[in-house]
């Protein structure tokens, strides 16, 4: 079997925490950011697991 490459989108997006886990951003940060309240952009700094249905493809995508 040859070797997987790191889809490198993937692997910026995502970290994996010492145990294993995903995490990702939230999204909505970008722009627009006047119009949302400011405990809304302060819930933007944090980091969330990623969903179940969507750990196996990100892990492959990663090389993991």
């Amino acid at each position: 079997m040859p070797k997987l490459k790191t889809h490198k989108a993937t692997a910026k997006r995502f970290k994996v925490t010492g145990t294993g886990k995903l995490r990702r951003r939230k999204q909505g940060i970008r722009h627009l950011r006047r119009k949302k309240s400011k405990r809304a952009r302060r819930k933007f700094k944090t980091y969330v697991d990623v969903a179940p249905c969507d750990r196996k493809r990100i892990k492959r995508l990663m090389g993991l």
